[in-house]
């Protein structure tokens, strides 16, 4: 039987090529052995329109020779790469996820998220998220050329990881997820297990939702090593990769 595999938080930037490089390795090596693949959001450091990226970019080619392989890919928005949109999908032969989406899995109705979402005691992100997903503002920024998005991406991204070295500092909860905002999603969309990146913290949560047992499981990041989860005949690896 072939594994269902999930990735996210690849965070793909030239200034890593090396992280590059395993991506794509682990996509067209490993990948192309499995039944489907999800990557759930923050597949790019920064992403400000289709339109600013070449269509031989390397990470591109190798999502579509995976997808062309015959393998089923789908993609759900980050909070850094929110306006991926319809020409990537097609460049890339993928499908885009909404966030939340609900899929089934050997069986089980299993929730998929970036994880944002779920991070509802930092208020101030939460009303920052809503700003940058306003189809208005997405008009209004992807109307600018793309050395003024660039610029714009380049400040927020300097201001992002300023506030999360403060936060950092003091408040380091506030960047993980509520557990109440979690217990309330899974039971809005009526499962008992849900898969989400973006905080960067890879574990398996067992817990109990009314009454019966559920779990949360963490994707990692890519920064230093690859995370990825395989699911295969209902079991649940979640693996580090260093190569």
């Amino acid at each position: 039987m072939k594994p269902t595999l999930f990735l996210s938080d690849m965070h793909l930037d030239p200034s890593r090529p090396q992280i590059i490089q395993l991506f794509i390795r682990y996509l067209l090596e490993h990948g192309s052995q499995a039944r489907e693949v999800y990557l759930l959001g923050d597949i790019f450091e920064a992403w400000i329109g289709d339109d600013a990226v070449p269509a031989d970019h390397p990470v591109l080619g190798a999502i579509r020779r995976l997808s062309d392989s015959g393998v089923p890919v789908f993609v759900m928005r980050g909070n850094r790469d929110f306006l991926l949109g319809e020409a990537f999908a097609e460049a890339t032969g993928t499908t885009l996820l909404h966030d939340p989406t609900v899929i089934e899995l050997d069986g089980e109705k299993v929730l998929l998220m970036h994880g944002d979402l779920l991070c509802t005691d930092d208020v101030e992100y939460q009303q920052f998220r809503a700003m940058v997903n306003d189809p208005q503002w997405q008009a209004g920024f992807l109307a600018k050329s793309i050395e003024e998005r660039m610029t714009m991406a380049k400040q927020a991204r300097s201001e992002s990881t300023n506030r999360n070295s403060e936060l950092a500092a003091g408040r380091e909860q506030i960047m993980d997820v509520n557990q109440q905002t979690v217990v309330d999603t899974m039971r809005e969309h009526g499962v008992r297990r849900l898969i989400h990146g973006h905080t960067h913290r890879p574990d398996i949560h067992h817990f109990e939702l009314d009454s019966e047992p559920a779990s949360r499981i963490v994707l990692g990041d890519w920064f230093d090593q690859g995370s990825v989860l395989e699911v295969i005949d209902g079991r649940y690896d979640l693996q580090t990769l260093t190569e």
